[in-house]
């Protein structure tokens, strides 16, 4: 699992602000942070937005106005949240959210330059995902 690193800080208070749309996390070390959930949500570990290797990443768009509507814990050592886009399948692990939380300036300047690259607006809604023809018999 990605993130699970030895040594890592332990988080000792999660907060869901749902009006400024930030988690509130404080670590053992004395790091806080307030990492908005659209940041939480364009950077999901999950395998439908980081693919399942290099070059695979799916940019997300459209995430700005995301709230996070459930949190459930995952053993020790991580949480699962539920976002009001659907999106449910990313497990964050306590240095993850660290990750998240100190490197905020540098992943918000590299996800617009993704987006500028890809020439999407944040704003701009997800393409509808293609299904699969049925196959007839």
């Amino acid at each position: 699992m990605a993130g699970l690193q030895a040594g890592a800080p332990a988080p000792k208070a999660l907060t869901v602000h749902s009006q400024s749309r930030v988690l509130e996390v404080s670590f053992a070390d004395g790091a806080e942070f307030r990492i908005p959930f659209e940041l939480m949500r364009v950077y999901s570990p999950s395998a439908d937005v980081q693919g399942h290797g290099p070059g695979q990443e799916v940019l997300q768009t459209g995430k700005r106005d995301v709230l996070l509507t459930g949190l459930e814990p995952v053993g020790n050592y991580a949480v699962q949240p539920t976002f009001s886009d659907g999106h449910d399948t990313g497990i964050y692990s306590w240095d993850y959210l660290y990750f998240l939380g100190s490197k905020q300036d540098q992943l918000w300047a590299d996800y617009t330059a993704r987006l500028s690259a890809a020439g999407v607006e944040r704003d701009a809604p997800m393409p509808a995902k293609a299904t699969p023809a049925c196959a007839s018999h």
